[in-house]
């Protein structure tokens, strides 16, 4: 009899004090929004890249101009290589979903470049019009690509994002040389 009045009294006992966390949490204020906040991904400002990089590379380098503020510039990049061959433009940007899409641009062979900013995504059937060009498509496990390469120059629009979003990005490139 004394033993069964012993567990009786523990398990009284966590309820209680299960009872007076749950309380607690429930009065105490707490802020999602903060942690929320602290990680989503930082927007980065683009100007003086876009521009540095149109001077030092030596092909016209591609960015967006006029996409609604729904994209947001994650990140930015301009490599030169050391032999003249090879400097590599990159622009990471948020879709309004929230999906992942980014420009790169390369004068280094096209073939092993490809794969190299696609994640070894593969060649596949068909074309998206862009504008006044086709770009071909790509496909992989882990990113959808177009791709368009040209004299001196390859530009993939590459990410998680649909091709109907990276479309959507390639029709907003703009080529220039600073």
């Amino acid at each position: 009899m004394r033993g069964r009045q012993r567990v009786t009294d523990m398990v009284l006992s966590l309820a209680v004090i299960g009872i007076l966390v749950g309380a607690i949490y429930y009065f105490i204020p707490h802020d999602d929004s903060a942690s929320a906040e602290k990680s989503a991904v930082k927007s980065v400002d683009t100007r003086v890249e876009i521009i540095t990089a149109r001077r030092a590379a030596p092909y016209p380098v591609a960015a967006p101009e006029g996409l609604p503020s729904t994209w947001r510039t994650t990140s930015v990049s301009y490599k030169a290589s050391s032999d003249g061959k090879g400097g590599a433009w990159h622009l990471g940007m948020l879709d309004p979903e929230q999906q992942y899409a980014a420009v790169e641009q390369s004068d280094a062979p096209a073939k092993q470049y490809i794969k190299d900013v696609t994640l070894g995504a593969e060649k596949v059937a068909g074309q998206q019009a862009v504008g006044s060009k086709k770009w071909d498509r790509y496909q992989g496990d882990t990113y959808k690509a177009l791709v368009n390469e040209e004299s001196g120059v390859t530009t993939v629009v590459t990410g998680t994002a649909p091709y109907g979003r990276l479309a959507e990005l390639a029709a907003a490139l703009v080529a220039k040389k600073g």
